[in-house]
């Protein structure tokens, strides 16, 4: 497993501007206040701390057709893209705790995305909880790969290129999407994943140590959760839970991004590890003075934007 070197040692400032604002504002916890009500802080926050949108070539709002109706999608064709050809693209899974978030929320991620990855995105808007329960969010995941790998012509990307994405709940889904196609296909060439929810019962220390003040609390997460599963059972099911899976060889390389002042660092780091340990390419960074759900902040946060960077570098290198 390749590590990254770490960019930072110690709470970045700009992210503990942040967190302090946040604290002094003592507005009403997500958990507290109703879904409807959390859904539209959530969405206010992450558009307030989003940067001015990245240019690209062509956006465009459609649907997929889904085993429960419509699913809702975004496509981004990246600048500089000639007639006929066919770019990597990117299936993206936004983050919110399988409660939160749409294609607007993370709309300045996959911007930078397609922007520093010279790629298409297609972004989902997947079936959320407490609505939608598990597995309906891993069902339109899959779903959504496998809709973009078969029209692959119409969207004009290459099929031969397809990496699964997502950050948080999104990397969840983005790590079992290709736990779920690994045999089945369509074949993944790449999966990046950024701190994303591995483990639905652990007990890390990270959880401990960040369990209030930065971002993602221990009692919002527990909150998402509820949101989302079923039952106590489902918590060691592969298809909520990955590191929990019995078998991960032969799936695609690998990026996976943590974050220092994150909940969710170790197992998102245990989840790389597991990967690397199976035989699987990884590359390791973690952005050490960053918190939860910095990567749609990077009108507040520089360090967003140099993620985005990272991220499009990656698929660079992995696709020439």
């Amino acid at each position: 497993m390749r590590v990254a070197d770490a960019a930072q040692a110690r709470l970045d400032p700009q992210a503990r501007a942040l967190v302090e604002r946040a604290a002094r504002s003592a507005g009403p916890a997500l958990s507290s206040v109703g879904v409807d009500e959390a859904r539209r802080i959530y969405r206010e926050s992450r558009l307030a701390l989003a940067p001015p949108p990245v240019a690209v070539q062509e956006t465009r709002d459609f649907s997929i057709a889904g085993r429960a109706g419509a699913i809702g999608a975004r496509y981004y064709r990246p600048l500089g893209t000639k007639p006929g050809e066919t770019p990597p693209a990117v299936v993206y899974f936004h983050g919110g705790g399988w409660t939160c978030g749409d294609l607007d929320t993370h709309d300045s991620v996959c911007r930078g995305i397609a922007a520093h990855g010279t790629c298409a995105v297609v972004a989902v808007d997947y079936r959320m909880g407490p609505e939608h329960k598990f597995p309906a969010a891993v069902e339109d995941a899959v779903t959504a790969l496998q809709w973009v790998a078969a029209n692959a012509s119409s969207l004009g990307v290459d099929p031969a290129r397809l990496v699964v994405a997502g950050e948080s709940a999104g990397g969840n889904l983005a790590a079992v999407a290709a736990l779920a196609l690994r045999d089945s296909g369509p074949r993944l060439a790449m999966q990046v994943l950024v701190y994303p929810v591995t483990d639905q019962a652990a007990d890390t220390d990270s959880l401990r140590r960040f369990a209030q003040g930065y971002s993602l609390t221990r009692e919002l997460l527990h909150w998402y959760q509820r949101n989302y599963l079923r039952d106590e059972r489902d918590r060691s099911d592969w298809r909520a839970s990955p590191l929990r899976a019995k078998d991960h060889s032969r799936l695609p390389p690998a990026y996976v991004i943590t974050a220092g002042f994150d909940p969710l660092l170790d197992e998102g780091k245990a989840y790389a590890e597991r990967l690397a340990q199976a035989g699987v390419d990884v590359t390791y960074e973690c952005f050490e003075g960053q918190i939860h759900g910095f990567l749609p902040m990077a009108g507040a946060i520089a360090a967003a934007h140099h993620a985005h960077y990272r991220i499009g570098q990656m698929l660079r290198m992995r696709f020439g």
